[in-house]
């Protein structure tokens, strides 16, 4: 197997021209394990840890641009993600391991597009885009665009994720991440849930709620959303939220939880907020 490190995107560019079927890597923690267990056969793989534009995080009009090389324990350590997407900060802290943190990238958690993957429900309620580059240019897509499928996402041939693009969630004054694994630390998700809530005089104005390992790509419900607007973030409204939580996730039974263990789960973790 050839490995290339190209150390600017034109020299990038002629490296996916020449090997389209070249293995991306931004970090390797997933696709190395998934190399080593021979579940993949790669004849070329393309680093992309020495391009300097994915390396960035920058404010930019109210959102925070984060170069997909980005590594997890970079993203923690950032003064900017921690005062304005404490959500994104509570995810990425939930995934792996410091060490994996170390190598682990935020453009490689969103291209290996598991149901599983900690950032995804939080980049989902913060309604997150992605710049695609490529030779020809760049093009933007919200992130529920991009990921079709356990393992699909919208990149085309020759296109690499080059950055995220985060809105502030100006307002929002509950920012609620929760994992739950078979374990408390190195686990996969059995269920996952971000949530961002907006109040005002004591009555919910604005939900967001996504849900992780409970489909084949994260869950939103805008119908357990509109069902909480107007109504005091209270046990009682919660549970009513919580039903339609349990009917919109699609779990599957697998080594680590039954169905119908994730269905209940992704309801009580509505049940949450009602503490915070």
């Amino acid at each position: 197997m050839k490995v290339h490190l190209p150390e600017s995107l034109d020299a990038l560019w002629d490296l996916l021209d020449q090997h389209p079927q070249a293995g991306i890597m931004a970090g390797g923690t997933d696709l190395l394990v998934s190399l080593r267990a021979g579940k993949q056969h790669l004849p070329t793989v393309i680093c992309l840890e020495r391009l300097a534009p994915l390396q960035t995080i920058e404010p930019l009009d109210q959102t925070l641009r984060i170069g997909a090389g980005v590594t997890l324990t970079r993203i923690l350590e950032n003064s900017l993600v921690h005062t304005h997407l404490p959500l994104l900060h509570k995810s990425v802290a939930s995934l792996g391991s410091p060490l994996v943190r170390n190598m682990a990238t935020l453009g490689g958690n969103i291209c290996t597009a598991s149901p599983a993957g900690d950032t995804l429900p939080a980049l989902y309620v913060l309604g997150a885009k992605l710049s695609l580059a490529s030779a020809k240019g760049r093009r933007i897509l919200p992130l529920e665009s991009f990921i079709q499928g356990p393992g699909k996402t919208a990149l085309a041939k020759g296109e690499i994720l080059d950055s995220v693009i985060i809105p502030f969630p100006a307002g929002f004054g509950v920012q609620h991440f929760e994992k739950l694994g078979q374990r408390n630390a190195l686990a996969i998700s059995v269920v996952s849930f971000a949530a961002l809530i907006r109040t005002q005089d004591n009555l919910v104005q604005r939900a967001r709620f996504a849900w992780g390992s409970v489909g084949p790509t994260i869950v939103r419900s805008p119908q357990a959303e509109k069902a909480l607007e107007g109504n005091p973030l209270s046990l009682e409204a919660l549970l009513r939220v919580a039903d339609l939580a349990r009917a919109a996730v699609e779990p599957i039974t697998d080594v680590r939880a039954s169905a119908d263990y994730r269905r209940r789960v992704a309801g009580n973790m509505v049940l949450r907020l009602a503490a915070l």
